[in-house]
């Protein structure tokens, strides 16, 4: 196909005129105004949604521009940059574009970007482009490559590792999770010959030796480009380990927001023992919903070994888990067994290895009064048709006499976290709608701040009385399996047909995305299939900037320990792909709730145009209302009244400050000092080109079966 492309000639009058500025004098004595707001323009592709994604996860502002809406906002030389208290603004320190240049031919908003960009250093994102000579690479048909890349793996180059992506290791492993569907669209080719062109990723080209860029920087006509040729969505994990230095880049690390990498993992039921799961009766004998008059329970009880195994796993992972315990378990196994635990015994000598999160006595069903003469289970009613409940005092005394419990083994509590059993006493559906009204009295009683909730039915945080939810991801790892094939066996018949002998529940909604063609083999399913899928879900939630805990059950350490290798496959698969200073963050559940509740403040205040920041020069500015924690990323060395600011995290320093209500004033380090706009020297600005078509080639979003 033939291609033109037109480009535009600004002489540097024109460029001042065509910002509004005063000649030889907007940049000769005044330092310019950046302000710290990223600009995204969509074509409504997954590309440009990926970073914009990224961006509201980390907290970082920007303004969208949707190019596929009528009657949208202008790009204009007004649009972009003014004034403020006489000093030229530029309102904007970064651009993303669906790629190199999306806007018809002779466009002025291109014309208007480009001039933008020369005069205030700003630079731009180009999401996914295709390789051609004006986004500073060859066509590929010059010897490169265009098609899937699915499963393949790239690399960050010696430069990209010393630049934005220093926070890897190097391998960027690209998705293959259905050889059916094709995940990964790229354009591999090299440099234009005497190009400004950095690669920071690249790949091997198919059938050859050499090399082909997949992120590179191009520097051309006073202007920057960040230049993307593969397609991505928000959730695959290879945009997922590019996103913070494709962010890094564009605001040269200087932004409101933060990002990291979290993962902890909650085991509940410690000192209990969990049901086990029958596959003969395809129910779990001692649920509630196991009503087979023949089902006899067999528990799943963790053993001093399995405490053992769990403390030299931690050892090596330098992990800890959060254990959430029912100190009625061990009183009970006492009682049957002349006063003897040994498990108990263990735990509690090895107590300081573990956090502990109370989990309440004997793990009752805190909601409704359960009336288990159905299957599925209702609420017990009153004669006057009104809803039983779990009593305030008998709530109560189950937070209160586990807290004691655990005080009086010396297990290191925080008294403000609390997780019901079965997050009971919140709202489950079906059958009970609504919060337990008792709930919110007790955990006032007892001054619980932070309290446990399931992120498959609840994932936002909201007030329960006193307390804030946590939401925590429940792993497909089943409560009632203590080994593989137990696990494999229950797993067939949730997710396969009645056909094939399963529970018919993706017959009845098959959009669950978990849904097997045919039964897995119980020998090799769990490593072969279950393992895998888990690892990457979980691995997702850890890149995807999210503090939420995950949770599993004491009988997933116990006998098969059928828990670690996922956790294994997590941590393990972390460490091969992040540089030592990118470490897992694994808090405990308070300060996973407070971080969550500040992000939530912080994205209202966003949203309600309550914050403003900008850099001038080595200074960046922020301005919010009195009591607002302010979340920042910026260069090591950056002090906030003459003390150093933030933690070290991925080769910067980030972190939250509260606003007093006047500004606050971050003063850089020298190194990071942005060069100034320099208005002394002609400029070119090259022009708009026919909008760049590229084929789609990227799966739906990776779905998250764990909360289905």
């Amino acid at each position: 196909m033939k291609r033109t492309f037109g480009t535009t000639v600004l002489t540097v009058g024109a460029l001042i005129a065509a910002l509004g500025l005063q000649a030889g004098t907007a940049h000769a004595d005044t330092t310019p105004r950046i302000d710290l707001r990223v600009l995204v323009v969509s074509d409504g592709g997954p590309s440009t949604d990926a970073i914009a994604a990224e961006l509201t996860a980390a907290g970082t502002p920007y303004t969208r521009i949707d190019l596929t809406e009528s009657g949208r906002t202008l790009i204009d030389a007004d649009f972009l940059a003014d004034t403020a208290d006489g000093r030229p603004r530029a309102k904007f320190q970064a651009v993303v574009l669906p790629n190199d240049n999306p806007f018809p031919a002779g466009s002025s908003e291109m014309a208007a970007l480009a001039a933008y960009e020369q005069t205030y250093d700003v630079p731009q994102v180009d999401a996914y482009t295709y390789a051609r000579p004006e986004a500073g690479l060859q066509y590929p048909v010059n010897g490169g490559y265009s098609g899937s890349i699915d499963g393949r793996r790239a690399e960050v180059t010696a430069a990209g590792k010393s630049g934005p992506f220093g926070y890897l290791d190097g391998p960027v492993p690209f998705e293959d999770n259905d050889p059916a569907v094709g995940e990964s669209y790229a354009y591999l080719s090299k440099p234009v010959a005497g190009a400004a062109f950095t690669p920071y990723v690249e790949a091997v080209i198919p059938g050859q030796s050499a090399k082909g860029t997949l992120v590179g920087e191009y520097r051309h006509d006073g202007r920057r480009e960040l230049v993307v040729t593969f397609v991505y969505n928000q959730y695959q994990q290879q945009f997922r380990l590019l996103a913070r230095g494709i962010v890094e880049w564009m605001t040269g690390g200087v932004h409101l927001g933060a990002s990291r990498n979290y993962f902890s993992v909650h085991v509940d039921d410690v000192f209990a023992a969990d049901d086990r799961w029958n596959s003969q009766l395809n129910c779990t004998p001692g649920d509630v919903d196991c009503a087979d008059p023949d089902a006899t329970p067999d528990p799943i009880r963790m053993t001093p070994g399995d405490v053992d195994h769990a403390v030299d796993w931690q050892n090596d992972k330098d992990f800890t888990l959060d254990f959430a315990y029912n100190g009625a378990g061990s009183a009970d196994h006492r009682e049957d067994h002349n006063g003897a635990d040994p498990l108990a015994d263990r735990l509690i000598a090895r107590r300081g290895e573990f956090r502990w999160i109370n989990h309440t006595y004997s793990h009752p069903f805190l909601g409704c009064v359960q009336d288990t003469t159905v299957v599925p289970w209702k609420c017990a009613t009153n004669a006057d048709g009104s809803t039983r409940w779990m009593s305030r005092n008998d709530i109560s005394d189950e937070i209160a006499t586990n807290r004691v419990w655990g005080a009086r083994a010396g297990l290191p509590l925080v008294h403000g976290e609390l997780v019901t059993g079965e997050h009971s006493g919140m709202k489950v559906l079906p059958q009970q709608p609504v919060d337990n009204p008792n709930l919110a009295l007790a955990l006032d009683d007892n001054d619980i701040t932070w309290l446990g909730s399931d992120n498959s039915r609840e994932p936002a945080q909201r007030q329960v009385g006193p307390a804030t939810t946590v939401p925590r991801y429940p792993m497909n790892v089943f409560y009632n399996a203590g080994r593989a094939a137990e696990q494999v066996d229950e797993y067939n018949w949730i997710y396969t047909s009645r056909a094939q002998g399963g529970s018919g529940i993706c017959d009845d909604n098959p959009a669950t995305t978990t849904c097997l063609a045919a039964p897995l083999d119980v020998t090799t399913g769990y490593a072969d299939h279950i393992v895998p899928l888990e690892t990457r879900i979980a691995l997702g939630h850890v890149l995807a900037n999210d503090p939420k805990p995950h949770f599993i059950h004491q009988s997933n350490l116990a006998e098969d320990r059928i828990a670690y290798p996922v956790l294994d496959g997590v941590l393990d698969g972390y460490e091969a792909l992040f540089a030592e200073d990118t470490p897992v963050v694994n808090p405990r559940m308070q300060d996973i709730g407070a971080e969550l509740k500040r992000r939530a403040d912080w994205q209202a205040a966003l949203r309600a145009g309550q914050v403003t920041a900008y850099r001038v020069g080595d200074t960046v500015t922020v301005d919010a209302p009195a009591g607002l924690a302010v979340t920042a990323t910026l260069p090591t060395g950056t002090t906030l009244a003459g003390a150093a600011f933030g933690e070290a995290y991925a080769g910067a320093v980030s972190g939250w400050t509260r606003s007093t209500g006047s500004p606050l004033a971050l003063a850089l380090p020298a190194s990071a000092t942005a060069p100034a706009a320099d208005a002394s020297k002609p400029t070119r600005a090259t022009g708009p080109a026919p909008r760049t078509r590229v084929p789609a080639g990227v799966a739906d979003p990776v779905a998250h079966p764990a909360d289905d």
